[in-house]
C-alpha cells in the first residue's frame, strides 16, 4: 500500500519563542494550523495524530504531549494521539508508526507533528539537557559536552581507520551554511561569517571537545514541523476534491529502521573489521532502497541527512555509497554533494544550517525531501529531482531511520 505525503508545514527555525512570551504549545498550534492550511485540509480530515518530542520534560517540565494536541487544537478533541521519543529520531518513529497504521487500514489520513523548544535555556544548559539521550554514567568520556565528544570521536575514528583531513569537515559546514542562506526557514540564513570561520582557526572556530570545533556543530533550535500522510483511498477522494492528480504528490516509497545499543563506544568496538563503521546505519539505508525498488545511490537525485555534526554527514556520505568506505572526502572535494553536483546532500542547509529542534528533525527531513521531488523547494531546489533519500539518527546512532521519497505514476 502506498503512503502519500500530502504536504506539511515548517515553522521559522530562527525564532526563539520564549523571547516572544510563547512556548512549545504555540509552536504546536502553528505547526498544526500551518499544515492544514498548506494541504487545504480541515481538522475533520485528520483521523489520528502522532507527536515526536524528545526532551519536553527536561526543557519545560512537560510530558504527555499527545494530549496537548487537543489542548492547542480543540477540533482534535477525541481523536487518537500518541507521543514518540527516540532522541533526534523521535518524529521519524512517528512517521513509521503512522505509515504502519495506514497500511493496516486503521486510518486513512494522519498528521505527524514534531516539536522541540530548546532556546528557553542558556546555550550550555540547553546542550547538556540533551545528554539524557546518552547512557548516563556509562559512556566513558571525560568531557563537558557529551555530544561534541561523541561525534568528535567519530571524526577521530575515521582518521585512525582511513585518514581524515579536517578541511573536509570544515567544508561540509561551509556548504551547509551556504545552502541555508537560500532557505527562508533556516535558523542561520542571516548569519555572517569571516573567512577564518571555516578553518581550524582557534579564535574563530575553537575546539569544543577533541575532534569537534564550533562550526562542526548543529544548532540549538526551537521549532515544529507537521506532515500529513494518507492512504490511496484518501488520496483518491482528496485529488478529486481538489481537481488534481494523486500522482503529483510524493510517496514514501521505502523505509529502513534499525537500532543499536545506547553506549557509543560499544558500536565502534562491534564494527572493527567491518566494511562500514556503522553497519546498522548502512542496513537502514539499504533496507529503504530494497523496499522502494532502488538498486543503489545512483537512483537518488539528492539526500537530506542528519548532520548534527559534520562528522555525521561525513559518515552518511560513504554509508549511502557515494564513495567507498572511508573516502567521503572524494565527494566533498569533487563537488558531488553540492547543489549542482551529481547528488546534492543537505541542499536545505541541514541541521547545521537549518537548525535542529530535536523532536522535529525527522519530520523536517521528510518534508524537505517531499518538496524537492515536487519542485517546490524554492531557491534550494535540486533541478529535476524525482527520488530522494533521507537519513535520521537518534542519540549516538542508537536509532536510525532512512526513507526513500519520490513520485510514482
Amino acid at each position: 500500500m502506498a503512503i502519500h505525503l500530502i504536504g506539511g508545514y515548517h515553522t521559522d527555525f530562527a525564532r526563539a519563542w520564549s523571547r516572544e512570551g510563547l512556548d512549545y504549545t504555540d509552536m504546536m498550534r502553528e505547526g498544526i494550523d500551518g499544515a492544514l492550511a498548506s494541504c487545504l485540509l480541515e481538522p475533520d480530515d485528520i483521523e489520528a495524530i502522532h507527536v515526536g518530542n524528545a526532551f519536553g520534560e527536561l526543557y519545560r517540565g512537560q510530558g504527555h504531549l499527545a494530549s496537548m494536541v487537543a489542548q492547542v487544537k480543540p477540533e482534535f478533541f477525541g481523536k487518537p494521539a500518541m507521543r514518540h521519543e527516540a532522541a533526534c529520531a523521535s518524529s521519524s518513529l512517528g512517521i513509521l508508526a503512522a505509515s504502519a497504521e495506514i497500511e493496516a487500514g486503521r486510518y486513512d489520513c494522519i498528521m505527524v507533528l514534531g516539536v522541540e523548544e530548546e532556546k528557553n535555556l542558556p546555550g550550555d544548559q540547553a546542550s547538556q539537557v540533551q545528554n539524557a539521550a546518552s547512557w548516563q554514567g556509562h559512556e566513558g568520556f571525560d568531557c563537558k559536552f557529551v555530544w561534541p565528544a561523541v561525534f568528535g570521536r567519530i571524526a577521530m575514528e575515521y582518521d585512525e581507520r582511513y585518514g581524515l583531513d579536517r578541511r573536509y569537515l570544515n567544508r561540509i559546514a561551509e556548504i551547509n551554511m551556504g545552502n541555508a542562506k537560500r532557505n527562508p526557514r533556516a535558523q542561520t540564513r542571516g548569519w555572517k561569517f569571516r573567512a577564518e570561520t571555516f578553518t581550524d582557526d582557534d579564535e574563530f572556530n575553537p575546539v569544543i571537545e577533541p575532534g569537534t570545533r564550533r562550526q562542526d556543530c548543529g544548532q540549538i533550535t526551537d521549532g515544529a514541523v507537521a506532515v500529513v500522510l494518507a492512504s490511496d483511498r484518501f488520496m483518491q477522494r482528496y485529488a478529486a476534491r481538489r481537481s488534481v492528480k494523486a500522482s503529483e504528490f510524493p510517496q514514501i516509497l521505502g523505509w529502513g529502521h534499525t537500532n543499536a545499543g545506547i553506549r557509543f563506544l560499544d558500536k565502534l568496538e562491534r564494527s572493527k573489521g567491518e566494511e562500514y563503521m556503522f553497519p546498522h546505519v548502512r542496513k537502514a539505508i539499504t533496507d529503504a532502497w530494497r523496499r522502494a525498488g532502488v538498486d543503489s545511490v545512483v537512483s537518488l537525485d539528492g539526500i537530506e541527512t542528519h548532520d548534527c555534526f559534520t562528522s555525521t554527514e561525513y559518515m552518511a556520505i560513504d554509508h549511502f555509497g557515494l564513495t567507498p568506505p572511508g573516502q567521503s572526502w572524494q565527494a566533498i572535494e569533487s563537488g558531488l554533494v553540492e547543489i549542482g553536483g551529481r547528488c546534492p546532500v543537505n541542499a536545505s542547509g541541514g541541521l547545521i544550517g537549518v537548525g535542529h529542534p530535536v523532536g522535529a528533525t525527522g519530520a523536517r527531513l521528510l518534508l524537505d525531501a517531499g518538496r524537492q521531488v515536487t519542485g517546490t523547494a524554492g531557491d534550494y531546489q535540486v533541478a529535476g529531482a524525482r527520488t530522494y533519500g533521507t537519513l535520521n539518527i537518534g542519540g549516538s546512532l542508537g536509532t536510525v531511520v532512512s526513507l526513500v521519497v519520490g513520485l510514482r505514476d
